[in-house]
């Protein structure tokens, strides 16, 4: 017990919610875990000294010691290739006990209040969520956001950091169809800290203050709407002047000290969504303004504007389903960048259940961004608004497409017959100044295979063919080749074989390159469900048609066994 203890204190642990409730119900204490090791032979030919050693083994093991939930894990890795490697993947602690409708935060931990607000960050203090009975829900947190750490002139892997320090709460009320939350976050750099930074370093104490609002209002039974609004007040450098001027009008609320660095920024979105008997249609908008930040969050996308619309039908009976998403996006809200990308997406999606025993599923979506780039000469020498205009313009377009198709041949006691096909493809192109540019990429991609499942022989025969085609330049790349595969178990399903067959010929610009056979075979079996083994083989042979390698053939040989407790 004393050994528990000191491993328990010299250990730190993020783990879920521990349940106080179930002391004096369960069993207190639980340790787990396993040991395992893998042993790989390799023999090559042609290929000189190999792709890899002759042999290496891996032996690693963990452990887990569970007390009402505060887990506490070990894991460690040996291998020929390497020292020991030792992980206790946690350097800190911390708990999240739970009672009824009671869970804290105490240690290390992290809460969300709001995507705008506090979202996700790790911090060392306490917190506590309350959702008693009722409409009411209450959230309060307090700790320490971020340690302080040193600048060091001689390390450059080393960035100083200030303490930071930050508080919040959330309350909300719900009926069940709407609901509302309200949230306050404050962070706080101390200055004071870390010694003084010299010159060449640009960071500065910053304070922030965060306030959000969520809502969400049903209409109707069948009409949603949800917003979230925030403002965000943040003064980059507590120690700037006070504005006399009074120029700054930020409100914030008497929560910070207001100086010449201190501006209020504001993020919000929206959606609407409607939901009909055979169809869901919605729209969304969000804008986030050019530099908002908080500093409840460890990194914030901001200077963007979305809208987004979706449409569902449903047809036939239900039998298909016809989806379509769009949107657009766009930046340099403020008209102040020298460069502004816009955006648009869209995506459709069908799923058609033709019969029993056919089914049909289509997807296309395209991704393009435009980009207006002026250069810095452009934008101060231009004589009138209408010069250099697209000769800096540039478009990405990607386009990827899939068909998918599955026959269920038969479907009985006995056995079970598919065949199963998809094709897919995929294209990216460039355009500068509206001129397709030669560096575009198009793939094709088949696949088909036929699955034959004899029940009663608990076995399964695969037999399948695959091919792509990928062109881009002047080069054009085939590969393709049929698989045979078997899996069946043995010994009252404690033994698994398998294996693979599989032939692929490559070709380039239509002369074959090379011939490729791999064969794979495997058994893993399983011992009183606590031990298990397994023997992997895989032998290649490969002919080039070109190169100083013509044939190359190699053996691959892996042995494991593991024991779990």
């Amino acid at each position: 017990m004393t050994l528990l203890v000191a491993i328990f204190c010299c250990s730190y642990s993020n783990t879920n919610a521990q349940r106080l409730e179930a002391i004096g119900n369960e069993k207190p204490l639980k340790i787990t875990g396993g040991i395992g090791l893998e042993q790989i032979a390799y023999w090559s030919s042609g290929l000189g000294d190999g792709r890899r050693d002759p042999y290496n083994f891996f032996l690693n093991g963990n452990l887990n010691i569970d007390l009402y939930g505060w887990s506490v894990p070990f894991s460690f890795n040996y291998s020929n290739q390497s020292n020991v490697a030792f992980s206790q993947p946690f350097n800190q602690y911390g708990l999240t006990p739970t009672y009824k409708w009671v869970t804290g935060h105490i240690g290390y931990s992290s809460m969300n209040f709001s995507s705008y607000t506090l979202s996700g960050h790790l911090f060392n203090g306490i917190g506590v969520d309350l959702a008693p009975p009722g409409r009411f829900k209450f959230s309060v947190m307090y700790g320490r956001l971020q340690k302080a750490v040193e600048a060091d002139t001689s390390r450059s892997d080393i960035i100083p950091a200030y303490k930071r320090m930050g508080y919040g709460f959330k309350a909300g009320y719900s009926t069940g169809k709407d609901n509302i939350e309200v949230m306050v976050f404050r962070g706080k750099d101390d200055e004071n800290s870390i010694r003084p930074l010299p010159a060449s370093y640009s960071l500065t104490p910053q304070e922030n203050v965060a306030m959000g609002l969520n809502l969400t209002k049903q209409f109707f039974n069948r009409l949603l709407f949800n917003a979230e609004v925030a403002v965000s007040a943040l003064t980059r450098d507590t120690r700037a002047v006070t504005d006399s001027a009074e120029h700054n009008t930020a409100p914030t609320g008497g929560l910070i000290s207001k100086n010449s660095s201190t501006a209020m920024y504001t993020a919000y979105k929206a959606g609407l969504g409607y939901n009909g008997n055979h169809y869901t249609i919605g729209l969304g908008y969000e804008w986030v303004a050019p530099e908002y930040k908080t500093l409840g969050a460890y990194y914030f996308t901001n200077d963007f504007e979305n809208i987004t619309g979706n449409l569902q039908v449903r047809m036939l009976k239900d039998r298909l389903t016809a989806a379509v998403n769009a949107g657009v996006q766009r930046n340099n809200l403020s008209n102040d960048k020298l460069s502004t990308m816009r955006r648009f997406v869209g995506a459709l999606n069908l799923s058609f259940a033709a019969t029993k025993k056919m089914n049909w599923n289509f997807s296309y979506s395209n991704f393009q961004s435009f980009v207006n780039i002026r250069s810095q000469f452009d934008y101060l020498n231009e004589l009138t608004p209408y010069e250099n205009i697209d000769t800096l313009n540039y478009t990405q377009v990607s386009s990827n497409a899939s068909l998918g198709f599955n026959y269920n041949i038969s479907q009985s006691k006995e056995k079970m017959q598919m065949f199963v096909c998809n094709v897919s493809y995929m294209e990216s192109s460039d355009k500068q100044g509206g001129v397709k540019q030669p560096s575009g990429v198009v793939f094709y991609n088949l696949n088909a295979s036929y699955n034959l499942q004899l029940i009663p022989k608990n076995m399964s025969i695969m037999a399948g063919f695959n091919a792509n085609r990928n062109s881009a330049l002047d080069m054009e790349s085939i590969t393709m080749g049929p698989t045979l595969g078997l899996n069946k178990s043995v010994l009252n399903k404690k033994m698994r074989l398998s294996g693979t067959l599989s032939w692929n010929g490559s070709y380039t610009n239509g002369e074959n390159t090379s011939r490729i056979l791999t064969a794979r075979a495997g058994s893993a079996y399983t011992i009183k469900k606590v031990h298990s083994l397994n023997l992997a083989v895989t032998a290649l042979n490969r002919n080039n048609t070109k190169g100083s390698t013509r044939k190359i053939s190699e053996l691959t040989t892996t042995l494991g066994y593991n024991y779990n407790f």
